[in-house]
């Protein structure tokens, strides 16, 4: 099988393609990826004698037209995703998410390919605190930023284009990642190395936000389990009941670095903050067999804090950028 895998360089993308040429050899692996910030061209280094990577944009038809047309599979990683820049600046996601989405669907429209894409629980919006519902494949679109909004567009794009013209597509919505090879800019990530620079953890408003939490090989795992047993046209939801507030994601991170729980400062909440996120994974289950292996967060939470221990000269370098952006981003809300 070819698979030309979109934002192959970034966080998920990446462990989707260490982990699929770790587990099936014989898939013949093509990155496409922008490289901007949010990738890291070193993450595909011990790998890149097996794979072929081509620098280049997903709205850029001249680039993906011929990638595409010698595919049998894309999966869609590629994506601009973090809330804090689409609240300073929304235009990259528009021309990524919504133009790059719409440039896949038409390419592999034309070259009749599979087409499998990624997407983001935060297209629902969010829930109370104490509600009891979570997320399901029918629950209604209420996207609460730029970035969320412009995933949304993204996912009807593809629905538009199955029944329209009847492109060949699955999709899937998942869940808050966590894991090896996460940019320094997301919660997890940048609260382990904000301990291991020296500098206080940071928790937005009252730390009482949850997410659901899920391993990025338990999604990446998903991913392919779609692919091979799911239904054309069809959305099914990763989760893997990893429901925490970011005050214990935070608190969590301290104690298991020895630090004491309370060595943390909360800062302005974000404009927009969703409240909760919960994925109800059971189609996903039933239909399709799928099951998470990192069933543990605090476990996975301890792993994923011993690689970015072992792997400082991955993020060392972008580190000071990112608090920087941080710093101004506070000054401004």
């Amino acid at each position: 099988m070819r698979v030309l895998v979109t934002g192959g360089a970034g966080f998920i993308g990446a462990n989707f393609v260490l982990r699929t040429l770790a587990e099936r050899p014989d898939v013949d692996l093509t990155v496409l990826d922008k490289f901007t910030y949010a990738a890291n061209a070193s993450t595909l280094d011990p790998v890149a004698s097996d794979i072929r990577v081509v620098r280049g944009d997903i709205a850029d038809a001249s680039i993906v037209d011929p990638l595409v047309a010698d595919a049998d599979l894309v999966v869609n990683f590629a994506a601009e995703s973090h809330n804090d820049r689409s609240l300073a600046d929304p235009s990259s996601f528009v021309q990524t998410n919504l133009v790059g989405t719409y440039t896949l669907l038409e390419s592999v429209r034309r070259h009749d390919v599979r087409l499998h894409h990624i997407s983001t629980d935060e297209v629902y919006g969010d829930l109370d605190l104490d509600d009891p519902a979570r997320f399901t494949e029918t629950t209604a679109y209420n996207p609460s930023s730029p970035y969320s909004s412009t995933k949304a567009g993204s996912d009807l794009l593809v629905r538009a284009w199955v029944r329209s013209f009847g492109v060949a597509a699955t999709l899937s919505n998942c869940s808050n990642n966590y894991g090896p090879y996460q940019h320094v800019e997301k919660l997890i990530p940048r609260q382990i190395t904000n301990v291991l620079s020296g500098i206080r953890p940071k928790v937005y408003g009252d730390g009482a936000n949850v997410r659901d939490w899920i391993h990025v090989h338990d999604h990446n795992d998903a991913v392919w389990t779609v692919i091979d047993r799911g239904q054309l046209g069809e959305t099914y939801l990763i989760g893997a009941d990893g429901e925490v507030d970011n005050l214990t994601v935070v608190t969590s991170i301290l104690e298991l670095m020895g630090r004491e729980a309370d060595a943390f400062d909360f800062v302005t909440d974000r404009p927009g903050h969703d409240r909760r996120y919960a994925i109800d994974a059971t189609r996903l289950r039933t239909e399709l067999g799928w099951t998470p292996r990192f069933t543990d967060f605090r476990s996975g939470l301890a792993d994923t804090i011993d690689w970015y221990t072992a792997h400082r000269d991955w993020w060392a370098p972008v580190k000071a950028g990112v608090e920087a952006v941080y710093a101004a981003t506070q000054q401004t809300l």
